[in-house]
This record gives C-alpha cells, structure tokens and sequence, in this order.
C-alpha cells in the first residue's frame, strides 16, 4: 500500500473510532500518571524540606515526634554542636523519606503505566520478588546498616558531640549516617563504624555523668581527717562560682573503698553534667592532694620497720668466710 493510500485510512472515520484507545486515551492516561506523581512528589518533597529546616532556630518540626536526649546538654550548647547535632538528624531522617516517597511513587507509577498498556503484571511481580529476594541475601549487612542507621537515628542513641563507647572503637562523634557513624578518638585517630555492627554503644553525654575519685593514703594515716578534709574540698570546689554549675548534686564521701598493709583507698563520688567529669576529676585530683598535704596525709609507701637489735646467737654466728 502505498504512502497516498495509507494517509486516507488513517484520516478515515472508522479507523480512529477502533484505534482512538491506543492512539489518544492510553497516551493521555500514561502522561497524566507521569504527571501526577511528579507533581505530589513535588509536594512532598516541599512538606519534607519544610519540616526538616528549624523554626526560629529551634528544633525541626520532624524531630519533634520522636525522643530527643539532650538534658543537661550545656558542652553541646556552649561548643555549638547542639544545632549541628539537630540539623544532621534531621537532614538524614528527610534524605530517607525523600527516598522513601520516591521509590514509592516510581514503583506505583510503574506498575499504573503497566496496566494502562494490557501487560500482564502477575509475572512481572513474580520476577521482581525473585530478584528482591536476591538482592536481599546479598546485600543483606548493607540493609542491616540502614535499618540499624534508622532506628539509631529515631531514638536518638547518640549524635554529633557525643563521647561514645563501641567497645572496639570510643571517641567524640563528628558525623552521623544511616549506615556507618564517624568517631576520633583522644589520639586523633578518625574510626569508620557501621551501624549494623554495633551490638551495644555507651553514650557518656546523656543526662548526667558521675566522678568517681579513689584516693591512697598510707595505710596508718587517720582516715576520718583524710576523709573529711575530702569531703571540704569537694564541697567548696561545688561551690564556688566557677564550678557551681557542673555539680549536680552534692559530692559525697563514701568510706573505704580497699585496704591493704601499704595504703587504704577512699571513695569520693560526684554527679556532674554530661562531658564535664574529666575536667572536675582533674582539678579535684589537685586540690585534694593539695589538702591532704598541707594536713601531712599523704600516700607515699609506708616506712620500713626499724631493723631489730642483734641477739646471742646472732653475736655467736661466725663471720663468713672469704673467697
């Protein structure tokens, strides 16, 4: 058939009505789908930017229904990680559901522009679920990282400015993904852990933090001087202007914690903010040495016995012989 003669079959009455489906409603149905799902993912990823980004500097609408453990948390505020920590969560959490809504939306438009075309989608799912279920077993540890990344992440299990322990691996947290966390530790070193690796994690900046103090003396000093002059110490240290705001609560002196013949071992105890115990530790380590000092209670090892007089028989022992 030649061009002159196809072109009036095609304008013919008849052939469009039998081929108006194919050639103008499934076309317009398909662009319509396409179109829709870019415009509500337009929206969504809108709604989510919104959410994600603070409101006047304060917490972003997106972390609000989920638990935040920041109390106590004035290192993070004073140093300036407490936006940072904030913002990188909440930067994560709405990368996911940017994904998340993407994936949906491409899968569901897909299989829409499926239909409209009369394909069978009963194999095509079938095949698809095969293919899922291998990818799943191999990339299986990148899956745990991700879920293990997400739930870290919902509850708020430690962040940015952190002092963390992995038990392999501690430091200060300086990034935080879905798959793997970014710690240094007081060496300098920079430590790559994936989040699905870790079985258990101590967080030392979360709600409070305790210094525990556990001073020598000689074994024959008075303990009862040794440890009230700790007590004095402590509590004039938590005093003070400079220090009044990192105790918590009121240092106690709690007794002998260990004894041998060579020196007895006093417990002292003080709840501080989060991140504060190292440096109170040491400036309490100063002043009470300084104390116990100036009071001649000291540590030092115990004076060796004077020797005891020689006896007869000693007196009756000859002297050995030369070589």
């Amino acid at each position: 058939m030649s061009t002159a003669q196809v072109l009036p079959a095609l304008a013919s009455k008849s052939y469009w009505e039998s081929h108006k489906e194919w050639l103008l409603w499934i076309p317009v149905r398909i662009v319509a789908i396409i179109l829709v799902s870019l415009i509500i993912r337009a929206v969504f990823k809108r709604v989510i930017d919104r959410a994600v980004h603070p409101v006047r500097g304060g917490v972003p609408r997106i972390l609000k229904p989920f638990k935040e453990r920041l109390e106590g948390s004035s290192f993070l505020e004073s140093a300036g990680l407490l936006s940072e920590r904030r913002a990188q969560r909440a930067d994560t959490l709405g990368s996911v559901l940017k994904s998340a809504v993407s994936a949906t939306l491409f899968v569901i438009a897909f299989l829409l522009v499926l239909s409209e075309l009369r394909i069978d989608l009963a194999p095509f799912i079938a095949g698809t679920s095969i293919v899922g279920v291998a990818l799943g077993f191999g990339a299986q540890n990148i899956v745990k990282d991700f879920l293990a990344g997400m739930f870290m992440l919902m509850e708020d299990q430690y962040g940015v400015g952190d002092v963390i322990d992995f038990e392999k691996a501690s430091g200060t947290v300086e990034a935080v993904g879905l798959r793997s966390t970014r710690l240094r530790d007081v060496n300098g070193t920079v430590w790559y852990v994936r989040n699905g690796e870790v079985v258990r994690v101590g967080n030392k900046s979360q709600g409070f933090a305790q210094v525990v103090l556990d001073i020598p003396i000689d074994a024959w000093a008075d303990v009862d001087a040794a440890s009230t002059a700790m007590r004095e110490v402590a509590q004039a240290m938590a005093a003070s202007d400079d220090w009044s705001g990192v105790f918590l609560s009121e240092p106690d002196v709690q007794g002998v914690e260990a004894m041998t013949r060579e020196e007895t071992v006093i417990r002292l105890v003080a709840k501080v903010r989060p991140l504060e115990q190292w440096r109170t530790a040491r400036e309490l380590r100063r002043r009470i040495r300084d104390r116990l000092e100036h009071l001649n209670i000291d540590a030092h090892v115990p004076p060796t016995p004077p020797e005891a007089p020689p006896t007869d028989e000693d007196a009756e022992q000859p002297p050995p012989a030369a070589d």
